[in-house]
């Protein structure tokens, strides 16, 4: 069973959602709720910052870009309502991480177990595209949830913005970087000074499985690469 939430996690995760401290991020995502799209015309959008989901104890930590517009900006949980959230929650299944193979909202009784997900940005920005200012005044958040997530042994970046965001994260925290510092390839691994295993994965978007540039088992071999350097689901 995944561990309770301790007290500090779930009170950085009030705070994320509270946050309004970039107007671009705060009026895009309180426009698309209001605005909604026809498919979704009966949801009550979240329309707030997305928190973080997962087993507190987790040693997996999956790293995101940023809530989609009518996904985790609809349903209130990160990567869920989307085609991305299709994927890597099937894989999560399947490889032992949660306990379904889909997340569809907030009360469809999904966990996960020994995993942790995170975004760079907490918010749907417009065209997926966060400005560098947007990141920054993210990034505080994934530093806490680094500090107090102590038990990482594996980070999953989905993304060159994942990977970036994380290793300036590392660097911040005064955490060892190798050198050269990690360059973003599907399925590249990499073994921090000091710290976890490194996995880099393209982001599960339409724009890459609908082209073909990521494929299923692609994305597979990402999560059997994990379960190998966890070792077998408890």
């Amino acid at each position: 069973m995944p561990s309770p939430v301790p007290l500090p996690l779930a009170r950085l995760q009030e705070t994320i959602v509270a946050c309004r401290a970039c107007p671009r991020l705060t009026r895009h995502r309180e426009r698309i709720a209001a605005t909604k799209v026809r498919r979704y015309r009966d949801w009550e959008y979240w329309g707030r910052p997305v928190p973080s989901f997962g087993d507190p104890a987790a040693r997996l930590l999956v790293i995101g870009l940023a809530p989609a517009a009518h996904g985790g900006n609809r349903t209130g949980r990160i990567f869920t309502g989307d085609r991305s959230g299709d994927w890597l929650f099937a894989a999560l299944h399947r490889f032992g991480f949660a306990n379904q193979p889909t997340s569809t909202h907030r009360g469809d009784g999904l966990t996960l177990r020994d995993c942790y997900i995170t975004a760079a940005v907490r918010c749907a920005p417009p065209g997926n595209r966060p400005s560098p200012a947007e990141m920054n005044r993210c990034r505080p958040f994934l530093l806490e949830e680094i500090r107090l997530l102590g038990r990482i042994e594996v980070v999953v970046a989905l993304g060159r913005i994942a990977l970036d965001a994380y290793l300036e994260a590392r660097r911040a925290l005064g955490q060892p970087l190798p050198s050269p510092r990690p360059a973003f390839r599907h399925g590249a691994t990499s073994h921090l000074p000091g710290g976890p295993l490194l996995v880099t994965s393209y982001h599960p978007s339409q724009q890459n499985t609908f082209t073909g540039r990521l494929t299923r088992p692609m994305f597979y071999r990402v999560f059997a690469r994990v379960r190998r350097a966890l070792g077998e689901a408890m």
